[in-house]
Formats: structure tokens, sequence, C-alpha cells
């Protein structure tokens, strides 16, 4: 079973409860931050998920601005249709590898957390640009791995001792994308020429430890690994939640978080 179809049932509403305020947050502020000063942006979101960047470009866009929001998920774009009801968001089920519109359609791209998922990056990249007007703007960002970002590394260290021979490996993929002479290299590729990239650090706050764990264990495709795997999700709880609390705190719970923020000019 793909990622993508992994995130369905329930899994989207938990999702964008306990795991969004924690790790999508912080970075949708930085990212929203980073768009042009237009009045009548074209923009195209990728990977919208539950509409995390999704409500802050809408608050952000200047009169005359467009929004298309855009999920390879059916689930994912359900929610984040309902979640965010604001007028003047087109939401789309779309494959970021094959997108359903013409050259030149868009003049920013934006795409938080979602390069890493897509199974031919370089096609990614280069469909980005292909919807792009000229001076267009690409704005996306991916994680550094998992010893950069604690929550997912406490995790993880737990399905390894669980698991000792077939740990849960959902973590590697969103964390797993994050050297940068593989993205110069894989951007080049797709023709990009001028590319910025930029280490930003932030900390990620959740109410509680427990809160994140829900999160890790119902509102991401882990549930589904765990299951297979004939554990029962909730039966983690109690020991993942005491492993946050001891590295962020019970209450709140707090993470260090590393991404690369990508920058690309058409």
């Amino acid at each position: 079973m793909s990622s993508a179809a992994q995130f369905t049932g329930n899994v989207p509403e938990r999702y964008d409860r306990y795991l969004v305020p924690l790790l999508f947050e912080p970075y949708a502020i930085d990212l929203v931050a980073r768009l042009p000063e237009r009045d009548d942006l074209r923009v195209l979101e990728l990977a919208a998920g539950t509409g995390a960047v999704t409500r802050r470009l809408r608050e952000a866009l200047a009169a005359g601005s467009t929004l298309v929001a855009t999920d390879l998920n059916e689930a994912m774009v359900a929610y984040g249709r309902e979640a965010v009801p604001s007028a003047g968001i087109d939401w789309r089920t779309a494959d970021a590898q094959e997108l359903p519109f013409e050259d030149g359609s868009f003049d920013v791209v934006v795409c938080q957390f979602g390069l890493m998922f897509l199974p031919d990056k370089v096609q990614g990249f280069r469909e980005a640009r292909r919807v792009l007007a000229d001076d267009g703007l690409l704005l996306a960002n991916v994680w550094h791995p998992r010893e950069q970002n604690a929550v997912a590394h406490v995790v993880q260290q737990l399905l390894d001792e669980r698991f000792p021979d077939d740990p849960p490996r959902f973590l590697d993929t969103p964390y797993g994308y994050g050297d940068h002479d593989r993205l110069r290299r894989e951007l080049a590729a797709a023709a990009w020429e001028k590319v910025e990239l930029d280490e930003v650090r932030r900390t990620g706050q959740s109410p509680s430890a427990e809160d994140t764990a829900i999160g890790y264990l119902t509102g991401t495709p882990l549930s589904f690994e765990l299951t297979e795997r004939g554990e029962d999700p909730e039966s983690f709880k109690g020991e993942l939640t005491r492993r946050l609390a001891d590295s962020g705190g019970e209450r709140p719970y707090t993470s260090a978080l590393a991404a690369t923020v990508i920058t690309a000019a058409r």
C-alpha cells in the first residue's frame, strides 16, 4: 500500500489535530512569508494535505490573487476542502509528477514537505517549472534527517527496539531527502538554475507528549504499518508518551525541528 493511499479513514483528522500544530505550522508561517509582494499572484500549492499552508496562503494573498490547492490523496483534499472553508480556494486532486495545468499557468508553486514522497523527484521539479510563468518562483521545504528532528528520532528509536528484525520504515521517506548535494543535482536535472537552499530551524510545540504520541500512532501511515505487524497502535501510546516526555517535556511537549527551504526562480 502506498503512503498516499494510507492517508485515509480518520488519519487526515488526526494528522491535522495532533501533528500540524507541532510540525507544520511553524514552517507554514516561514514559507508563506517568502511569497513575492504582488496583487495578482497565481499560486499553485502541491501536496496541500489538510491545509496548513493553504490557510496561511489565503490570509496572505492580496486582492486579485488566485489559489489552487492540490494533493494526490483524495481523502486529504476532501478534508482540506471542509477544514479550510475559504472562498476563492480551488481544491483539486492532482499528481505533482503529472500536473493537469497548462504551461506558464502560475506565478508561484508552493510545496510544504511533499517532495520527499514523489517517486520521481526530478519529474516533480520539472513539472513545477513547466507550469510556472517566466520569472516564476518555486517555494518548498524538506526535512533534515531524523537525528536533527527530535520527535521523529524518538519515535523511530522505539520502533527499532520493538521490531529489531523488521521495524516500520515510514519515517525514512519524510526524513530521507535533506541532502543538499542531491537536492541541487536533481533540481539541475529538471533545468532549475537559480536555486537557494536555506537551513531553517524551529521549535515545535504540542499541548502534551501524549497528544504527540497519538498523532504519530493514529495520524500517519505508521498506524497501518503497526497493524500489518499484528500490533495495536494503542499499545505503544504509553511508552512512546513517556519517551517523548523525557526528551521534550510532558505538558507542553516541545521538539527541535530542522528543515531546508528551497527557493528556485524560473
